[in-house]
This record gives C-alpha cells, structure tokens and sequence, in this order.
C-alpha cells in the first residue's frame, strides 16, 4: 500500500502557509473542497430541507441524503437512517444519556479517561439515582480489561468509552469491550471524537451499539457531528429535544413521532454543516483512512525518538509511540504548559494545545495542571517535526 504524501495533500489547505498546525485533536482544518461545498450551499440552493416542494428545497432534500450516505460509509453502518445529525459528540453522548431510559439502581461503566463529554452526562444522572462506575488504567496508561470485567454486573445497562483519548492517544480495544458488555446484556456506547477521523471505523465489525462523533475534527465543518446507533435501539429510544421536523402530526393532546433519524434531528437543521460534512467523510475516504493513521503514527514515532534525551520532557501516556496514535501529550519539568505553548505561538508559529483537554478529572487524580498537547493528522510533514524539535530544545535551554 503506498503511503500518504503530504505535500501533495498541502495543496488542499491553504491556510498552513507559514504555520505549524500541531492543534488537531481540537480541530482539523477544512479542505478547499469542503469550504467550497459549503459555499455551494449559500449560493446555489440556500433553502429548507422537507417542508417544501421548490426545487431548491429538493436539491438540499438530495444533498443531505447524500451527505448522510457518505456518514454512513465511512463508518459501514448498515444503513443510512442510523446515522442521526447532531451538533457535535457531545449532543451525541446526551441523546442516548437522555433518552436510553436509565432508572434508579442502573450502572454505567467508563474508563478513567474519559472527555467531560463522557463524564458529565453520567454524573447528571447519579441524581437519579444512576450509578457511576469508573475503570482505572493499567500502570502504562492503557485499557485494562480484566479490571473493566470485573466492574460489569447485573446492573450494568451502558459501557460507555472513548475509542482514541484525546488526553494520550491510547486506543482502546473497542472490540473486546463491547463483547464483555453484550455478555453482561449492557449496551456499548463508544466516544470516537478522536478516533474516526484518523482510524478505519467500522460499526458492524465492533458490534458496538452507539457511536458518537464530530466533522470538526475531521476536516468538517464546525457545529456539526453524527450519532451511529443500530436502528433497532435507536427505534426504541425516546425523543430528546422535540418540535418542528420531529414528528408526522400532531394535535392538541398528542403527537406522532417521525421514524429515524428524524425523530431525532429537531428544528431547522445546519444544511450546509451537513453537506460540508459528507464533503469531508468523501475526502477523507479518498485520502485512504489506513493512510492516515500509519502517518500519524509515522510522525509521533520521530518526534518521540528525537526528543527521547530530553530528561525534562515527561510524555503522558505509554512511552511506545505506536500506542498513542498522533498525539504527543507532555510536560517540562519546571515550566508551566501555558508559558511552553505560548512560547512556541510566539517564536516559530507553532500552534498546540495546552491544559487539561476537557480531561480535567485525570489530571485532578494525578495532581497535574495539564500538560502541553501536540496532535498530528495528514497534512503534518517530517520538516514540522524537526522545527517542532528544535524550538522546543530552545525553550528547555531557557
């Protein structure tokens, strides 16, 4: 299989010239052709999708189902009305944490790594009475699925886990989980912020049961984002947010749902979000998603050697490269990550991220204020690393 050539790819982002974007984890930088899909929208059929008959409504009518075929696709569900529109991963994760129908006594299992996005909701239903279970990694920061086995009980209704962390780059085996919770009779709900824009996600080959991400981390649009879930459950669950789209009539002292996803995506919906979307799993699905992550793989291990003498640098996460995907995670001993961040903006136009990435009760429980976050994705070359490399020598000589 050949491998990516990022150069080539640059000429699809113009933006980069004369920065070093390392801050993908947090947002992917758009395409020419997803900007440009975008614009199509604005210009040439800015209309309302089903609720009206004109051809401008009917062509946003077509773009969207093409854009959801495209959703469906890159992650193989089985059909098209198992991927429901939403805002983001988030709005994902609080569909199904309000609406799977979770009563007093029920447990819910994550890991200790877990975005806010995937904490949050479970720690707002600990007031009905809805447990919280949480599994700790293994001492090198990866998945422990002896101890995540021992966590499951009768009791347990949802497993829900991020795939690829964005606090270390750790993926988890998804795989696994979902068949230990299955045999509990649990759902598995999987956070793949991080992980379906870098990695071949396939719905059906995880048998996982719900699957939440965002097109901005994958060279999309921001605002949008998708909710997998196999049509039977996604039939069973309630309605979330309600109104205008949602339901097929309605009178005074009652309502038909609509059938999914609809019933789901409420109220006048981001159209050009949704088409800019599918433009964005089209090209990445070009690119090759196996490409992509053997990049990105291929970039942290060169980081990681070449900063692999410097007794400062502390990496979060496993000291392997491979197991962290494209993110290099650290800290500088004696040094704040805000002050490290700002110094490379400032000196060479180095953009990463710094703080707790949104993964503020990890850092809590190992007594860390964050650390200093590189992530890496297709557009990133060799000569960015080795830039990256010596600003960062600079600033420790400091």
């Amino acid at each position: 299989m050949f491998e990516l050539n990022p150069e080539k790819i640059r000429a699809d982002f113009p933006v980069l010239k004369g920065v070093i974007y390392f801050d993908n984890a947090c947002m992917a930088v758009k395409p020419l052709q997803v900007i440009e899909k975008l614009n199509e929208y604005y210009s040439e059929y800015p209309a309302c999708a089903g609720r009206s008959i004109h051809s401008w409504s009917r062509r946003v009518e077509d773009e969207v189902a093409a854009a959801r075929e495209q959703v469906r696709k890159l992650v193989n569900a089985k059909r098209a009305e198992e991927i429901v529109f939403t805002r983001n991963t988030t709005e994902g994760i609080n569909l199904v944490a309000n609406s799977l129908g979770l009563k007093a006594g029920d447990e819910v299992v994550i890991s200790d790594k877990e975005h806010n996005s995937n904490l949050i909701p479970w720690l707002k239903l600990k007031k009905k009475g809805i447990k919280l279970v949480v599994v700790s990694s293994k001492a090198d920061n990866t998945f422990d699925l002896e101890a995540f086995e021992k966590c499951l009980s009768d009791k347990t209704k949802l497993v829900s886990v991020v795939h690829t962390s964005n606090l270390d780059g750790v993926t988890n085996p998804i795989k696994e989980i979902a068949k230990l919770a299955h045999k509990r009779n649990a759902l598995c709900l999987v956070d793949g912020a991080q992980s379906v824009p870098g990695k071949v996600v396939d719905v059906r080959s995880l048998d996982v049961d719900f699957l939440a991400f965002s097109g901005h981390k994958m060279c999309g649009p921001t605002g949008i984002g998708a909710l997998y879930g196999k049509k039977e459950l996604l039939d069973k669950l309630d309605q979330f947010i309600v109104g205008g789209e949602t339901v097929l009539d309605s009178t005074y002292e009652s309502f038909v749902p609509e059938h999914v996803p609809m019933k789901f995506e409420a109220g006048l919906q981001d159209y050009a979000g949704i088409i800019g979307f599918g433009e964005a799993c089209r090209y990445l699905l070009g690119v090759g998603l196996s490409k992509i992550e053997k990049h990105e793989t291929k970039l942290n291990l060169l980081l990681t050697e070449k900063l692999a003498n410097e007794p400062r640098i502390k990496i979060i996460g496993p000291a392997d490269a491979r197991l962290r995907s494209g993110i290099f995670s650290f800290v500088v001993d004696g040094m704040d990550v805000h002050h490290v961040a700002k110094m490379l903006d400032t000196s060479s136009n180095i953009m990463v991220r710094s703080g707790a990435h949104c993964v503020h009760s990890w850092f809590n429980k190992q007594g860390l204020k964050g650390s200093v976050r590189a992530s890496l994705y297709l557009y990133n070359t060799e000569e960015e690393i080795d830039v990256f490399v010596a600003e960062l020598k600079k600033i420790l000589k400091l």
